[in-house]
């Protein structure tokens, strides 16, 4: 399809028009009338609670059961549930997901378990009768995200992924009133890019895991390391054992805007080259610094990463730049900005809007990413549209799978040194035998890869 043309008929997807809004809010007015759906989260850490409670805040939803592998962890969210929710039942609590899934009470799983453990509970739950919301990346390794769009489809489940850059208020705009209304003319090349210093630069010594913790259960298929402080709570992320680093991380996000706002599929040819070239002293073993390009017709989507030095622009640290003939948007999470090419032509500037007013529980509530709420809550009322009508999200799981194994396929580029060549319709590295051996993963036993 002609860039052009598309950009002037524009894609399915919410909009910031009084029109939208009044839809919006005569589907939660649906939501109030009809009988709570239960609800099940697996992975009750950081971003668990954050999707579960947007979810409690747009659906009378009634949670019924909490997994997770540490019992500390478990309990508290488990109080927490029961005040925040309307009924105010406490939660039943499970150290097993399999025995959660196994009542098969459960209209709606939340999936929010290290990236490891995404695949085996998603896939579970589908079997299990329930629509599912898993987060970003999918999958691991690409057979993983193979199966699990394979799941979806067989057992007529709606998907939606944690990539909620798609709901986001803000970026909505930004496609509605940049990209559909032409602004930026022809459309030939992006920078997508994260400059945090996120990665781990501690060395601690390896120790035994805290008494409430079934780290044997929380390993499950990855390969069993050493316990170390780096890998529970939150930090998992250092290792590649668990994910697929800062790429599964952070470039599966703009990744994936990116595709949404120019109606992209799958790359072409992916290529990266990178490694730890600076925090060398970290027991971390992700890159530090990491480029890859996706290649698409007529377009190249470039990403960057460091852990270290200055972001080129400041006020930019992640986000993704889209350079048009006739100007360049600048998107990132807090804002967008329009800067035309002509002199004469007027820039546009939004933030990010947080809705602390409406929701003031956001205002107190832990670790939470207030200026990311709004997304959430849009991503969850999506999911909850399409299982009234059991159409798909806007985050589908196909979706997901091409954003999240595009990343994987950049991380073995660079690990082989050589660029690869995706069919997408065979979904095989064309021509590479090496590389496709690498798109499953080996699982630790008793695990068996789906």
């Amino acid at each position: 399809m002609n860039r052009r043309h598309f950009l002037g008929a524009g894609a399915a997807g919410l909009t910031l028009s009084n029109s939208a809004a009044f839809t919006q809010d005569a589907f939660a007015q649906d939501l109030a009338d009809q009988k709570p759906k239960r609800v099940g989260l697996i992975g009750c850490g950081w971003y668990g609670k954050i999707d579960l409670f947007r979810l409690i805040q747009v659906a009378p939803v009634e949670v019924v059961s909490l997994c997770d592998v540490d019992r500390r962890m478990l309990n508290e969210a488990a109080d927490m549930v029961a005040g925040r929710q309307r009924s105010r039942n406490k939660p039943r609590t499970f150290g097993d997901w399999r025995e959660m899934l196994r009542q098969k009470d459960l209209d709606i799983v939340l999936v929010a378990t290290p990236d490891h453990w995404h695949a085996l509970p998603m896939i579970a739950a589908v079997q299990a009768g329930a629509d599912v919301f898993v987060q970003k990346p999918i999958s691991v390794d690409v057979a993983e995200g193979q199966a699990m769009v394979a799941a979806a489809r067989r057992h007529r489940k709606v998907v939606q992924v944690g990539t909620q850059r798609r709901s986001t208020p803000h970026i909505i705009e930004a496609k509605d009133r940049i990209l559909k209304e032409n602004l930026l003319g022809r459309i030939a090349h992006v920078e997508i890019y994260c400059y945090y210093h996120m990665r781990a630069r501690e060395n601690p010594p390896d120790a035994q895991p805290p008494e409430h913790l079934d780290y044997e259960m929380w390993t499950g298929p990855a390969p069993l390391r050493p316990y170390n402080a780096l890998v529970h709570p939150r930090r998992w992320r250092a290792f590649m054992e668990y994910g697929n680093g800062i790429m599964g991380d952070m470039c599966i996000h703009m990744f994936d805007m990116v595709r949404w706002m120019l109606n992209l599929g799958w790359p072409r040819r992916i290529s990266s080259s990178g490694g730890i070239l600076v925090q060398r002293n970290s027991r971390a073993n992700i890159t530090d610094t990491q480029t890859a390009t996706f290649e698409f017709p007529d377009l190249n989507v470039v990403w960057t990463h460091r852990t270290w030095g200055a972001a080129p622009d400041p006020q930019y640290p992640w986000g993704a730049t889209i350079y048009g003939e006739n100007g360049t948007l600048k998107v990132s999470v807090n804002s967008y900005d329009f800067i035309p090419q002509a002199k004469n032509g007027k820039p546009i500037h939004r933030d990010v809007v947080m809705e602390l007013d409406k929701y003031p529980e956001d205002r107190t509530e832990r670790d939470l990413e207030r200026h990311v709420s709004p997304a959430v809550r849009r991503h969850m009322q999506d999911f909850l549209r399409a299982i009234a009508s059991r159409g798909r999200p806007v985050a589908d799981i196909e979706e997901g799978h091409i954003s999240s194994a595009s990343c994987i396929l950049a991380n073995l580029s660079m690990r082989l040194g050589r660029t690869l060549t995706w069919d997408s319709a065979k979904q095989v590295v064309v021509g590479d035998e090496e590389a496709n051996r690498l798109l499953r993963r080996e699982y630790r036993k008793p695990w068996v890869h789906p």
